[in-house]
């Protein structure tokens, strides 16, 4: 099992690091979370065929992890995608999957239907909401999630917070854990537990802790590097890999290597785009 490290920004644009997003070969099989910016051209850089790309999980429907999601639908389509791309998401993936499909590009999608008949007829999106606990099971793969905590208690109203999901992918004789974006949580431990690798949101270093939105950041919506070499401490697992940064000087990105090495000794990788990971 591999991972391959497509997209390690956050919501900012950062000219260094495209949207959240990572692919996982399995055999010959790839498996994509979430669809953030960049992530087709991602895919074409990481020598990933884009019709092989199949199912996607999505943590949750923050912009910034999906935002394009569109493009891949229609990409993976028209290079030749052989069946129906399968979503997998959280509560809301059927209106994301079908306001695209049905609303924002119908008339692209039929353009292209009737008048590029070499792409072989459009091949449909199966989106499928899913609850925390068991996904999908393979005869090579194992995908479960559970529910962590991202922006739950902003003082904000309840139905403008999406529910937020982690996964976990058990492949031949490996653990991978994928945190999503979310602080320390439950979920996250159970996620995290015994991984052979675990990616790991780190959108912030101490050194950026000086403002109260910051402050409010690290309390409610992400993890930092203040606490992620805790997590995978108690949880033992034997490599962390972080990802989702804010925009970083490199001086900055020191620093929060430092953050995480006062409680954390084992293998770090500070992810940067088409970062590969042997799991």
């Amino acid at each position: 099992m591999k991972v391959i490290l497509l997209g390690t920004g956050g919501p900012r644009p950062d000219p260094r690091r495209q949207g959240p997003a990572l692919v996982v070969e399995i055999g010959d099989e790839r498996l994509l979370f979430d669809s953030g910016r960049g992530v087709t051209v991602q895919l074409v850089r990481a020598g990933v065929r884009l019709s092989d790309v199949n199912p996607v999980f999505i943590t949750h429907h923050h912009y910034d992890h999906i935002g394009d999601l569109g493009d891949l639908i229609l990409s993976t389509w028209l290079q030749g995608r052989p069946k129906p791309l399968r979503v997998y998401g959280p509560s809301g993936i059927l209106q994301v999957v079908d306001g695209l499909i049905n609303h924002v590009y119908a008339k692209d999608i039929m353009f292209r239907d009737q008048g590029e008949p070499a792409v072989g007829g459009w091949k449909p999106v199966d989106a499928v909401e899913i609850e925390p606990g068991f996904v999908l099971d393979t005869p090579r793969w194992r995908v479960t999630a559970q529910q962590v905590v991202h922006g739950n208690e902003l003082k904000i109203p309840r139905d403008l917070v999406w529910v937020a999901l982690g996964y976990r992918v058990e492949a031949e004789g490996k653990v991978l854990a994928i945190s999503g974006d979310t602080i320390d949580c439950t979920g996250l431990d159970l996620l995290a537990a015994g991984a052979d690798v675990l990616v790991q949101d780190c959108y912030l270093a101490d050194a950026e802790l000086t403002n109260p939105h910051a402050q409010l950041l690290a309390r409610y919506v992400h993890t930092t590097s203040s606490v992620v070499g805790k997590i995978a401490t108690r949880n033992r697992v034997r490599k962390l890999v972080l990802t989702h940064f804010r925009e970083k000087s490199d001086e900055l990105m020191r620093s929060l290597e430092s953050d995480v090495r006062r409680d954390w000794d084992g293998p770090l990788v500070l992810g940067e785009d088409l970062t590969t990971i042997e799991v």
